[in-house]
Order: structure tokens, then C-alpha cells, then sequence
């Protein structure tokens, strides 16, 4: 069963290049340790809230930009695996926003609707 890693992050609107390369850098060591998909988005509608937003989760800035993405592995272990590579094995990215603010998780899937 599919596993499912998610991120938001604030990116310093100015920084959309950095972080575009940065994806481009990534995405194929994410597939060298087993990912089947990896998507990455640039919000350009996420509004402010009053209780709860997504700028607000992230404590987006001004002039900051709100990101999500997420990584598809074939499995949990897979994904155990990969990131336990990462973490160990492989040179460290510098990642163009504040890594402090990312909210991220994996997830298992209850539920989904494919064409």
C-alpha cells in the first residue's frame, strides 16, 4: 500500500528559483531511494485566516510564498529505508527557506480516487 510523506514551508517569494532548483535537485535522489512520485507546488492561493491558515501554520512572513509537496513510496518500509539513507548517508542541501517553520508528516492511505 502506497505511503505518503507531505510538507508546507514558507519560501521567500524572491527565492522561487532556489527553490525550484532545489526541487529539480532533489526529486531525482527522492526516485534513487525508492519513491515512485514526487510533486512540488508554489501557492498562489492561500489565504489568511482568523483561527487557522496555511500561512499561519507555516508563520509565513511578508514577501514569503507558501509551498506544499508531497512524495508517493511504494510502502512504509520503503520510505523508512529512504529516509534513513538520507539522513545518514547522503550530502546534506541547504534548503532555500526556514527548515524550523516546515510542517511535515507521512501518512497511510484511507481512501483514494485515480483515473
Amino acid at each position: 500500500m502506497p505511503y505518503f510523506d507531505l510538507f508546507v514551508a514558507a519560501v521567500p517569494t524572491d527565492q522561487r528559483e532556489a527553490y525550484t532548483e532545489f526541487c529539480i535537485q532533489s526529486h531525482p535522489m527522492m526516485r534513487d531511494l525508492g519513491a515512485t512520485e514526487i510533486v512540488d507546488c508554489w501557492g498562489d492561493d492561500t489565504p489568511p485566516g482568523e483561527v487557522t491558515s496555511l500561512p499561519m501554520a507555516v508563520k509565513a512572513e511578508d514577501g514569503e510564498t507558501v509551498v506544499m509537496g508531497w512524495v508517493v513510496w511504494p510502502d512504509k518500509a520503503t520510505r523508512d529505508a529512504g529516509w534513513a539513507k538520507m539522513m545518514n548517508d547522503m550530502p546534506e542541501m541547504e534548503m532555500p527557506f526556514d527548515g524550523k517553520r516546515m510542517i511535515f508528516g507521512g501518512f497511510t492511505e484511507v481512501l483514494s480516487t485515480r483515473p
